[in-house]
């Protein structure tokens, strides 16, 4: 059925959606505009519409250009695999596979990306000047897979596991007010998302993994939330970014490898990040940076582990051990009652040798970090050797072996806070023993806890 409002990707005269549904979903949006030109028509006239994209791989060779608001793209399902774990088995493995790529109603990005314009090989690209900003542009429930990474002339002998492609799977280039991204898949993609000055921005219950950058908030922002997403960047980006924004919820997410930072702000204020799982194989899993100040980090489950899976333990993200895992630079954060497990074999610290740092405040002053739990084991080398024997090639397997072993734990030494000078004025109170915190205690508060009956 078309009508008036609502469009099937597959019921338009214009176009094959199975080769371009870029050409299609444009055509579409012109037919919009012109059924809609009234900007007052009974107190209406400019309703918007809904693109509907049946289950099936539909190829994209042009742009989709969105410069309407109340349009609602909609799939019926986000359709997402990991390609990475397929890109990395054997051709004798892949051969046994029952299916090979993305599936649900699955855009595949053919897009060439051009050096000077990033927005070029961007699926999605929602843009449009003048008053009032674009608003209420919803995606949900469908697949954008970027289908390859390419060779970037590193020293990775499997182009696949680059997280390079220049690829972008939806794009907001302008100020907008209302957006909703719900229930998406989005794959194999140098960027995921990207949007920039955004308002009351609602991504909810997405999965966003196996891109180089998942989720950018760029140039500033209000009131938006992230929650309840799958999350997961490569080992060169960002799981989530966000710059110069207020008010940004990121709650009840999961965040899992290889991320080069989990959550990172940059200049955020009076912001919350608050109930999730983060699980991360590097340093700086939560970075607050440029004066990221007057936030609330709580009851957060935040994991630091070894890299298990082998086609992966080359790569890191720069960072060593005396980083932290969470780092500040800011004013007036309070960072309480987040559960540390921060577990690690004796190879895998870095520099060996040194002691791990858990909170890092570099700079700033009026911050509370209090009643924060750490837990820092490490494995006896016999387990180490009895759980890599064991475990089979398959990231899923390796790192649910890794993640559940613990039988042979032991503790290890930790800094659980360390403030650098010039920080002053900050309150620490019930986050690791005297000898476990480093700082001026003359210019900073400390309550420790007690020590560890040997």
């Amino acid at each position: 059925m078309t009508s008036r409002t609502y469009y099937d990707v597959t019921q338009w005269p214009v176009g094959d959606p199975y080769k371009d549904i870029g050409l299609v979903i444009n055509s579409m949006i012109k037919d919009i505009k012109r059924n809609q030109s009234q900007i007052d028509l009974d107190e209406g006239g400019k309703p918007g519409a809904t693109i509907f994209i049946p289950p099936g791989d539909y190829h994209l060779e042009t742009q989709v250009l969105i410069d309407i608001s109340y349009l609602s793209i909609v799939g019926s399902g986000h359709g997402f695999t990991s390609s990475s774990i397929r890109f990395n088995l054997s051709q004798a493995n892949e051969q046994s596979l029952h299916e090979l790529w993305p599936g649900g109603s699955r855009i595949l990005v053919n897009l060439k990306p051009r050096k000077d314009d990033e927005t070029s090989s961007a699926a999605f690209l929602i843009k449009r000047d003048g008053s009032p900003r674009i608003s209420s542009v919803e995606f949900s429930h469908f697949c954008i897979d970027g289908l390859h990474f390419v060779d970037d002339g590193s020293s990775e002998k499997n182009p696949e596991n680059t997280y390079i492609n220049g690829k972008t799977g939806i794009y907001v280039a302008c100020a907008q007010d209302s957006f909703r991204v719900n229930g998406m898949g989005l794959v194999y993609l140098e960027h995921g998302i990207i949007i920039k000055q955004a308002d009351a921005l609602s991504i909810h219950d997405n999965f966003i993994a196996e891109c180089g950058n998942c989720i950018e908030l760029r140039d500033w922002g209000q009131a938006s939330k992230i929650t309840d997403n799958l999350i997961g960047a490569g080992y060169k980006g960002y799981s989530i970014f966000a710059e110069h924004f207020g008010g940004l919820l990121i709650s009840s997410n999961n965040i899992f490898p290889r991320g080069a930072s989990s959550i990172y702000f940059k200049n955020v204020v009076r912001s919350t990040i608050t109930s999730n799982r983060l699980h991360s194989f590097y340093p700086g899993m939560i970075d607050l940076r440029d004066d990221s100040s007057d936030n609330l980090v709580a009851a957060n489950h935040i994991y630091r582990a070894h890299e298990p899976w082998p086609p992966m333990q080359d790569h890191d993200n720069g960072l060593n051990d005396l980083y932290g895992i969470v780092r500040i630079d800011g004013n007036n954060n309070s960072l309480i009652a987040n559960h540390f497990s921060d577990i690690l074999d004796s190879t895998s610290i870095n520099p060996i040798g040194t002691t791990p740092v858990i909170i890092h405040l570099i700079n700033g002053s009026g911050n509370y970090i209090a009643s924060n739990h750490i837990v820092a084991t490490t494995e006896t080398e016999n387990s180490l050797e009895e759980e890599e024997k064991d475990s089979s090639d398959s990231c899923f397997s390796t790192q649910v072996t890794a993640m559940l072993s613990g039988e042979a734990a032991r503790s290890i030494n930790f800094l659980a806070v360390q403030v650098d000078p010039p920080s002053s004025h900050n309150m620490i109170l019930d986050t690791g023993t005297s000898s476990q915190i480093r700082m001026d205690k003359t210019s900073n508060a400390c309550r420790p806890l007690p020590e560890q009956p040997v």
